[in-house]
């Protein structure tokens, strides 16, 4: 077995596939509650709308998590936070499991979500540091694959086991397995002594720089579209497009099918050419969201487009993550939580904008709607960004290391 920092040319180092596998477990309870809304709305006596703030809950604590639980365990050892951030994890999904109460699972929810913030934060960081400059877009692909690969497998199961034996079951699995990571992860990790020697300051400092905000503009505004649509997905499908609700999880496989296709997309492209890569991707996401409005009514072409949003969508994700942190500099701890909090505002506006056209006269309609428009708006970000970034003049520069020369640089097309 390789270390968990050594690698090989042209491989990656064995810690980002470690914590892909953390992001997939946390990545099936994010969008698992997408295909269990009948079931949690049934059960704790709630509307489907309502039962639908459970999503908007959970990015409300990524977006609040991120950013605070990095700053929190800026001077942690990173195995530790990582295994306390899984632990905590599993704890929520207990709390959860067991409750009748709908606002206790809200809670328990957003104590889930900050973990997961914390996790994913320092997660990031670990990945582009061990994979360095040339592999770090890549490296990001990969561990956001673990979110996109929740969509593949984890989504799919949670939500056909739900319909056997309820929501609880699924949340009963993700507290087992996220346990289980925290021990294996422990295990394979190495531990250091101390985090790097990083100032808070120098931290806050990294978000004056414009691009570092241009990419988490379009971070935000790109997982808002898809995320708005995504998480009232299961109406469109069964009332618009006539797909039994049995075959719902189907659906959901091509979508993630489809996520993982655009995450390694991305994660390949986005090293060469991330303008070119991401500016594609988002109009495309925005044609697709548009085109679900008038033919979400057969089953085949909804399918399709729902397989395409995730495909365009997700590939925009690994190349403005890796763009965050490189343009952080020395502070990328706080870069990488702002680009995990930007995502999930996109989630938590889109999701709830999208709730509330959903009861609207628009009906199942609105969601896209709304993601079409989302999503069109990313383009404005990338566009800037693509303005001030000409291959001759714009530079990237990467983390320094105290073994490292003083300045790496890259250019962006």
């Amino acid at each position: 077995m390789p270390s968990a920092s050594g690698t090989t040319p042209g491989k990656l180092p064995f810690v980002v596939w470690v914590l892909a596998a953390g992001t997939f477990l946390m990545g099936t309870t994010e969008f698992v509650v997408a295909g269990l809304l009948p079931e949690l709305s049934s059960d704790l006596g709630v509307g489907v709308s309502q039962a639908g703030l459970l999503i908007t809950a959970f990015a409300v604590g990524m977006i609040i998590g991120s950013p605070t639980m990095a700053m929190a365990t800026l001077r942690l050892p990173q195995r530790r936070t990582l295994i306390l951030a899984l632990c905590v994890f599993s704890l929520g999904h207990v709390v959860a499991a067991l409750s009748t109460s709908f606002t206790v699972v809200l809670v328990a929810r957003v104590i889930t979500a900050l973990a997961t913030g914390a996790f994913w934060s320092v997660g990031f960081v670990v990945v582009t540091t061990a994979a360095g400059p040339e592999k770090a877009t890549r490296a990001s692909g990969v561990m956001i694959g673990g979110l996109t690969l929740a969509n593949v497998v984890g989504v799919p199961i949670g939500s056909f086991a739900g319909q056997f034996v309820g929501w609880r079951g699924p949340f009963w699995a993700l507290a087992a397995l996220s346990a289980l990571a925290a021990v294996f992860l422990g295990r394979f990790i190495p531990a250091r002594e101390q985090r790097a020697t990083v100032s808070l300051r120098a931290e806050l400092g990294a978000l004056r720089q414009g691009r570092l905000r241009l990419a988490l503009g379009a971070a935000m505004l790109i997982m808002g579209g898809v995320l708005a649509t995504y998480s009232y997905i299961t109406p469109l499908l069964t009332d618009r497009a006539g797909i039994p609700e049995g075959a719902v999880p189907l659906v959901l496989i091509a979508f993630g099918v489809g996520a993982l296709g655009g995450t390694t997309t991305g994660g390949r492209l986005g090293d060469r050419r991330p303008m070119a890569t991401t500016i594609t991707a988002a109009a495309a996401t925005a044609l697709v969201l548009l085109l679900l409005i008038p033919l979400s009514t057969n089953p085949v072409t909804a399918t399709v487009l729902v397989f395409l949003m995730g495909l365009t969508g997700f590939t925009v994700n690994p190349v403005v993550t890796a763009l965050a942190v490189r343009f952080a500099g020395d502070a990328p701890t706080l870069a990488s939580a702002m680009s995990t909090s930007a995502f999930n505002v996109g989630v938590a506006t889109g999701s709830w904008t999208a709730g509330t056209a959903l009861d609207s006269a628009l009906g199942v309609t609105g969601p896209p709607l709304v993601g079409t428009v989302t999503a069109a708006l990313t383009l404005l970000p990338l566009i800037a960004l693509a303005a001030r970034a000409t291959p001759r003049t714009s530079r990237v520069v990467a983390r320094r290391t105290a073994s490292a020369q003083p300045r790496q640089e890259e250019t962006i097309r």
